[in-house]
């Protein structure tokens, strides 16, 4: 609940423009932690100055990363919403395990990695009578910062979800060398260039390169341009 006088935390999207996010969310600096080159959790690494409402770089270009500094105007930035609208539910594969279910839409897959631990998430879910594999593929699931993975318990069909307090991590991810998306927590709500306000999630990552096919959300496509924001944690 917001505090009096203080508006709902929540990302306005502008057309062809930044995120604008207003409520006082908290935003941080955020790690992907990995270990043999496998992405294994993540690592605070400082949080920026508080602010009631500020705006986020979408096009990927400019120069006072995270933030927006006007460059998508001079550059013509086409930011189109194409990600599909349906429901999670809706667009999803679905594993059944002996004790878990796993749901798996892969079109809004970051590609941090952590579903492929040296044990991945879907071999753990076929294993899921193992009380240790049960519990490790519930905290797998929950590492996936795009939501693209949700896992539920067979019998009670309670969707079992680590609660996230609401913020948004700028990612950097050493390991591919490169900057990743944002990644927001905690169910803030997202609304469209439109009005429209899209599902509101626990987990969701949401593009800063520009080249997604599925704008807003990310899909990975910081590492194919291997997009760089500049920042420390990535420099040798």
């Amino acid at each position: 609940m917001a505090e009096p006088n203080q508006p709902p935390k929540k990302i306005t999207i502008m057309k062809d423009g930044p995120y604008v996010v207003s409520g006082s969310v908290p935003l941080v600096k955020e790690s992907i932690v990995s270990e043999g080159g496998i992405s294994t959790g993540y690592e605070k690494r400082g949080e920026y100055p508080e602010r009631k409402t500020y705006t986020l770089c979408r096009c990927g270009q400019t120069k006072t990363p995270p933030y927006c500094d006007g460059t998508h105007v001079r550059t013509g930035f086409k930011g189109d919403e194409t990600a599909d609208r349906a429901p999670f539910s809706k667009r999803c594969k679905v594993l059944e395990g002996p004790t878990l279910v796993l749901y798996d839409r892969q079109d809004i897959c970051a590609r941090a990695g952590h579903c492929q631990q040296r044990t991945g998430a879907w071999t753990l879910v076929k294993h899921s009578h193992e009380a240790d594999k049960r519990e490790e593929a519930i905290g797998v699931v929950n590492s996936c910062p795009a939501g693209r993975l949700v896992v539920k318990d067979k019998d009670s069909g309670e969707v079992l979800e680590m609660p996230l307090e609401k913020e948004i991590a700028v990612l950097q991810h050493p390991h591919k060398e490169v900057s990743g998306p944002l990644y927001v927590r905690g169910g803030i709500p997202i609304v469209s260039a439109d009005g429209s306000e899209y599902e509101t999630r626990n987990r969701v990552t949401l593009c800063r390169c520009g080249a997604s096919k599925v704008k807003p959300f990310c899909d990975g496509s910081h590492i194919n341009t291997h997009f760089r924001d500049g920042d420390e944690s990535l420099k040798k």
